[in-house]
């Protein structure tokens, strides 16, 4: 069943790149990466849990990537994806209409997934044929929206330290960990303002650097969610782009993008650099019993390193990282989506550096570690 397409927005071609959620002086351009699908639908909301104020039918494909112009939009419009292909399981087509997909360029998401009712799974989980049978259920109403977000940003004047590595003392740190208990007495608890309250404290300890844990915003896994607790260390990331919600103080819809940028600003008027832990290695989508909130959606098997049985080739998740998929840097499209997001956290938000998790794991083509891999060629030569 094809999905209707309905709009009162005034609409144009786009253009394709920057991918992702672009403003313009006419509204925003929307472009989105997919080989595979054989249709793609933009839907508009006006608040996080309701029905879409418009679906738009994206017309326009350059280079398998699909875009549109949506003139009058403005920053805090909130959105999402539908795509429509084949639901193939067994050679790694798992395209579903019914189900609301998060843009792998997100910079902002209006809250935490959470799985109720099997929804955000793309198969029937009560069939016999486990993830080869098809969950016809929408599922809209509880996906995170991303957000359009507006880069501009009063940064002072801001610039990096630039401290020599062999200078760095680097203080590992949890951002919402480091305030989160009443003894460190901060207005904003386990948030990235309170992180900013005990920026004092870290100049007495001599730190001139921060690696802080994951912030890119993460997905709290059904058996952990089922045990009443969440993922709390947040390698476990959903969002390349988007930092983490709830490290913010959720005043108002994707503030996290600013409150992330105030501490990044007041640490480096501290003389502290930021690095960044990054997950790029898995997705929180995990294996083919997994949920379906982005990638699997969108090209399965463009994102995903997959494998099977003659009779099932790419029904399967090679699991190099143990947490049920692993991203495939073989694909140049791969590799780009991790180059933009390393790229938007230099220059939009102003980090300095990043450590890579399972680094060896990005390296990996044709089955095995590649120390010339293209990832390695891709990213720059730096102290990152």
């Amino acid at each position: 069943m094809a999905m209707l397409s309905r709009t009162d927005k005034q609409l144009s071609d786009g253009n394709c790149y920057p991918l992702g959620a672009s403003l313009t002086e006419d509204g925003v351009n929307f472009a989105l990466y997919t080989q595979n699908a054989r249709e793609v639908y933009l839907l508009l909301f006006d608040r996080p849990d309701g029905e879409p104020s418009d679906i738009i039918r994206l017309p326009h494909r350059t280079k398998f990537i699909w875009h549109v112009l949506v003139h009058g939009l403005k920053a805090g419009q909130l959105y999402g994806y539908k795509v429509c292909g084949d639901f193939d399981p067994a050679h790694g087509l798992r395209f579903n209409e019914h189900k609301l997909l998060i843009d792998p360029y997100a910079k902002a998401l209006t809250g935490k997934a959470h799985n109720l009712d099997n929804l955000l799974l793309a198969y029937d989980a009560d069939s016999s044929a486990s993830d080869l049978s098809l969950d016809a259920r929408e599922n809209s109403s509880i996906i995170p929206k991303a957000i359009v977000i507006d880069d501009r940003f009063d940064w002072q004047g801001d610039q990096p330290p630039n401290i020599p590595f062999e200078k760095l003392y680097i203080y590992e740190v949890h951002v919402k960990g480091f305030t989160a208990h009443p003894s460190s007495h901060a207005q904003h608890p386990g948030t990235y303002l309170g992180f900013i309250e005990k920026i004092p404290y870290l100049k007495d300890l001599g730190v001139n650097a921060v690696e802080l844990l994951p912030v890119h915003e993460h997905y709290d896994d059904d058996f952990l969610l089922a045990k009443g607790l969440k993922n709390y260390w947040g390698y476990n990331t959903l969002a390349f782009f988007a930092p983490e919600m709830s490290y913010s103080t959720q005043q108002t819809a994707g503030c996290q993008v600013a409150e992330f940028k105030t501490l990044v600003r007041e640490l480096h008027q501290a003389g502290i650099e930021v690095i960044l832990d990054v997950v790029y290695n898995h997705s929180a989508e995990g294996n083919q019993l997994g949920p379906t909130l982005s990638f699997k959606g969108i090209d399965n098997r463009t994102y995903y390193c997959l494998v099977g049985p003659p009779h099932e080739p790419w029904r399967y998740y090679m699991n190099y990282t143990g947490c049920g998929n692993s991203m495939n840097l073989a694909n140049p499209h791969v590799i780009r989506l991790v180059m933009d997001s390393l790229r938007y956290w230099v220059e939009a938000m102003h980090v300095d550096g990043f450590r890579f998790d399972l680094a060896s794991v990005l390296g990996r083509e044709n089955g095995a570690f590649q120390g010339s891999a293209s990832f390695f060629d891709t990213c720059p030569k730096t102290r990152c």
